[in-house]
This record gives structure tokens, sequence and C-alpha cells, in this order.
């Protein structure tokens, strides 16, 4: 039997509001689309990154733990664009990390903690 090879990841989050959520990311640079089927689910895609959104009237966003890491190849200029978007959440950053990254934060209204980073440039101070 050969290795087997991981191909990809998509994590899923789970949302109080698909439309609105769709919305969010659509505004935040991703190609989105809703679940053609009967289930209250989507997409969000950009560039090799694949979010899957799925609605539940019972989640609780100020009791959420969810985070996905997202690295990029310039947090500052991700970071001015989300910002620059107008959506809804809390941000934090950008900064330097002790290891080797410039990160921001973005909190969405459906408390998914977007954890952004990027690669410090060679010989920047830390």
């Amino acid at each position: 039997m050969g290795e087997v090879e991981f191909s990809k990841v998509a994590p899923v989050l789970t949302v109080v509001d698909l439309d609105a959520a769709l919305d969010r990311y659509r505004r935040m640079g991703f190609a989105v689309r809703a679940y053609e089927g009967s289930a209250r689910y989507g997409y969000a895609d950009r560039d090799t990154v694949s979010l899957h959104l799925s609605e539940s009237h019972h989640h609780d966003p100020e009791q959420s733990d969810a985070v996905v890491y997202l690295y990029v190849s310039d947090a500052d200029a991700l970071h001015a664009e989300w910002t620059a978007a107008g959506v809804e959440g809390r941000f934090r950053g950008p900064f330097d990390t002790t290891y080797g990254l410039r990160e921001f934060g973005f909190v969405d209204p459906d408390g998914t903690l977007h954890r952004v980073g990027s690669p410090l440039a060679q010989g920047t101070p830390q």
C-alpha cells in the first residue's frame, strides 16, 4: 500500500445567518456560493483556501472557540483590505511575533477568530 497524501483542508465554520456570512466573506474578497440543496450551507474560496459555512440558529457567538489560521503573502495588505471593506467584527494588529510572522486577528460576528500571518521580511527586527 502507498502513502496517503493529504491534498486540501476545508474547515467548517458555524454561522448564525448564512446569507450574512456569505456577504461578509464576499466583501473580504472570497468567491462565495450557497449549497444548492436544502441544507443551509455555503462555501467561501480565495486562492487555495476554502472555508465551509454551516448555519445553525443554536450557535452562540459569545461561546464560540472556533479559530482558523490563514497564511498569506502580506498580512498588512490584507488587514488594510478587510478593514476598508467595512466588515463587522473586531480587529487586532498587525504586529510582529517572536516566531517570525507578521500577524493580525479578526473576530467575526459569529465568534470565529481568524488569525492571519505572513512571514517577516529577512532582517526585520522582532
